[in-house]
């Protein structure tokens, strides 16, 4: 599949590399307990937010507003999903909704990540390709152990994924041709978007990323240039 070519991995990250529903849900429990309703889960408003994540980019996406960091986007996001769940954000201190929106800063990587991303920087140039901001990328890595090469964010392409200006710009920031970068990442979709832009493409599956019922990217949709069901079974194929 021509893997001598290809000089970086790049990573999408939120479920791929880290376990975002969990993290998040595990800073909501506290905030839920103190402004919440009883009825309201932790996991529930995980989800909720996050529901609001491709929405809200799609403005940015179409040009309908210019181009912000993804903690700005986020910080908007909490307030639609505590509306959704039947909490008042107007009555919460902003402080307070400030503090959690820091939660995507702090989640945990999924257990084969920071062992798999170590071998795998043997050989390859690692790095996030994410729509996270540099500054929750750097936060994140640096909690987690994340072993990146270079920290980016969506602020180096002005851009959210799938737009081809976040896979291009990207290759063209670390110097690369598109074929000479790979994209691994645990949605189908991203990788297609990442394979018209030339990228070579590996799925890693993370069939509970949106928890026991998950019903997408339970397995790769196309031919992908790899497939693996983690990052050590990843680094065994591409280390080989």
């Amino acid at each position: 599949m021509g893997w001598d070519k290809v000089q970086a991995l790049v990573f999408d990250v939120f479920g791929t590399v880290v376990d975002w529903r969990n993290g998040v849900a595990r800073e909501a429990g506290p905030f839920l307990a103190k402004y919440g309703r009883g009825d309201v889960q932790p996991l529930a408003l995980a989800d909720a937010w996050r529901r609001q994540y491709s929405p809200s980019m799609e403005a940015v996406r179409s040009g309908q507003r210019p181009f912000v960091r993804l903690d700005v986007l986020h910080r908007e996001n909490l307030e639609k999903a505590l509306r959704e769940l039947g909490v008042n954000p107007d009555e919460i201190p902003p402080a307070e909704l400030d503090a959690l929106n820091l939660a995507w800063h702090r989640l945990d990587p999924w257990p084969d990540s920071v062992a798999g991303l170590t071998r795998l920087k043997t050989r390859y140039i690692i790095a996030p390709l994410s729509n996270g901001n540099i500054r929750l990328m750097l936060d994140m890595a640096k909690r987690a152990g994340l072993p990146w090469d270079a920290i980016l964010g969506a602020e180096v392409a002005q851009a959210y994924k799938p737009t081809p200006e976040a896979y291009l710009r990207t290759a063209d920031v670390l110097g690369l041709a598109p074929d000479q970068m790979c994209l691994v990442a645990a949605h189908n979709n991203d990788l297609a978007a990442a394979r018209q832009c030339g990228l070579k493409t590996a799925f890693v599956r993370r069939p509970t990323e949106h928890g026991p019922d998950q019903k997408t990217d339970l397995a790769a949709e196309q031919d992908w240039d790899a497939v693996a069901d983690d990052f050590g079974q990843l680094a065994d194929r591409l280390l080989a």
